[in-house]
């Protein structure tokens, strides 16, 4: 994360901290308690060295072929970058993921746990992660069940996976007020202080709900100039 007393440069990452800094004030939060992910999908290197260069750290990306693409290089140059997997993960990509990722928000199912177990123990690198869930029910969508996230988290924490929050995405075009608040009730009965939650459209909602990480991509990057595959 930025620090906040630094000046910013980069005019959309300003104008994201204090909306970020306002909606915590009108929850009686610290904006240094909540994470700004950039997700940068789909941007090149070119596009994302603004954001390095204006102090920013947190990065979130859905792929992990082109993260690996990327990030090596990037890394190399700002050794302090923070990355985030926020998209589905395959369970055949796990070890790609453990080597490059700082964080995983798409755990979702026991295959995936057991890959990534499996990896981190290999590795002798252990990736917190966030279970993802499908909080609206879509079948279009990744997570796992509401009713699942008990036995997931077990599940997770048995094969020795450190488990610091849930993730979600509401449905589009919905209000995602409900689901944020959702989430949030699941997070306390599971004893969770993560929550991944909020972008560009809604993460102020968020804020004021109790999100820990937030991923902003179009609001930071501008629309998109490349398909999104």
């Amino acid at each position: 994360m930025i620090e906040r007393d630094s000046p910013l440069a980069y005019s959309p990452l300003e104008e994201i901290c204090s909306k970020i800094d306002k909606a915590a004030g009108i929850a009686d939060r610290k904006p240094s308690d909540i994470a700004l992910i950039a997700v940068s999908k789909t941007r090149s290197g070119d596009e994302i060295r603004p954001l390095l260069e204006s102090g920013h750290r947190l990065f979130g990306e859905n792929r992990v072929q082109e993260a690996m693409e990327k990030w090596p290089a990037l890394k190399a140059d700002y050794p302090d970058i923070e990355l985030h997997m926020i998209g589905q993960l395959q369970s055949n990509k796990a070890g790609e993921a453990v080597t490059l990722f700082d964080y995983i928000h798409s755990l979702d199912r026991p295959s995936l746990i057991k890959a990534l177990a499996k990896e981190m123990k290999r590795q002798e690198r252990h990736i917190p992660c966030f279970l993802q869930v499908n909080i609206g029910e879509e079948q279009q969508k990744g997570g796992c069940d509401i009713k699942a996230v008990p036995d997931l988290l077990d599940q997770a924490r048995s094969s020795g996976i450190e488990v610091v929050g849930l993730m979600a995405v509401p449905p589009d075009n919905a209000n995602p007020v409900p689901y944020f608040a959702l989430l949030a009730k699941l997070a306390r009965e599971a004893g969770l202080d993560g929550l991944s939650m909020g972008m560009s459209g809604d993460f102020e909602k968020a804020v004021k709900l109790g999100s820990t990480h937030i991923r902003v991509g179009t609001a930071l990057f501008g629309p998109r100039t490349t398909p999104a595959g």
